[in-house]
């Protein structure tokens, strides 16, 4: 009898695919320099699984960079908050794509935000800048024409932490799989309770990539609501820490 043996998968970064050069240009040897971080640091540390490695691209940079043809059309300089980036997705993908956008990485956790800044200083990226803290405690500090978030929250709770980060008439763009349009149904109440005005599924980068990616667009009106509920759960977070630890 043969014992079942464990199956084996390449941790090896593929090749660059053709198509980065669409919507990376001059910028693409950035991009692959941050593939090859993802690949190694990012895997060393715990924010990119070794399974992923070979579909880098695919899955993780090509999906978050299409992104970048979803932002609206506003006057210079553009600006826009990644909540949770956890290893810089969506927003460094973002930043390459669109150097004319200005980009916060949000995250709280402290292996994070040093992986984060390392690539930023790496890459050279000055429309970037790192950020250590959660959503709620940026409430009255930052103030963004965009949010994004990609594999954060289910829909309510993400929304609960990102509308009230936005400018008056801002938008959140959250990268959702194939549940995206369950999602919105399940969360409607939620969302308009927090002051949405509008929100749709759309689906961007179908002429780039082989897979195209899901994103919800929820628009806020004059007045971005859930502001005070998030104050309440940032001051509730801040008298928890003392008992537990961030890494």
């Amino acid at each position: 009898m043969v014992e079942d043996q464990p199956e084996e998968f390449s941790t090896e970064l593929g090749e660059t695919p053709a198509v980065a050069s669409k919507l990376f240009g001059d910028r693409l040897p950035l991009a692959e320099r941050y593939a090859e971080l993802l690949a190694d640091a990012g895997v060393k540390r715990g924010l990119i699984g070794p399974r992923e490695v070979p579909r880098l691209w695919e899955r993780h940079i090509l999906n978050c960079a299409v992104l970048g043809e979803a932002l609206p059309e506003r006057p210079a300089p553009l600006s826009l908050c990644d909540v949770g980036s956890g290893a810089g997705l969506p927003g460094i993908p973002v930043a390459l794509a669109r150097p004319d956008v200005e980009i916060t990485l949000l995250e709280p956790l402290l292996r994070r935000t040093n992986f984060l800044e390392e690539v930023v200083r790496e890459l050279r990226l000055s429309n970037v800048t790192v950020v250590r803290g959660r959503a709620e405690e940026m409430i009255g500090k930052l103030q963004v024409d965009v949010v994004t978030a990609r594999a954060v929250a289910p829909l309510d709770r993400l929304a609960g932490w990102g509308l009230p980060l936005l400018r008056p008439y801002g938008q959140m763009l959250a990268l959702k799989g194939d549940s995206a349009e369950q999602e919105v149904a399940e969360h409607r109440a939620a969302l308009q309770k927090l002051g949405a005005e509008e929100w749709s599924v759309e689906i961007v980068g179908a002429s780039v990539v082989a897979t195209p990616t899901h994103v919800v667009r929820v628009q806020v009106g004059e007045s971005p609501g859930g502001v005070k509920a998030a104050a309440r759960r940032a001051k509730a977070a801040r008298a928890a820490r003392p008992r537990r630890g961030r890494r």
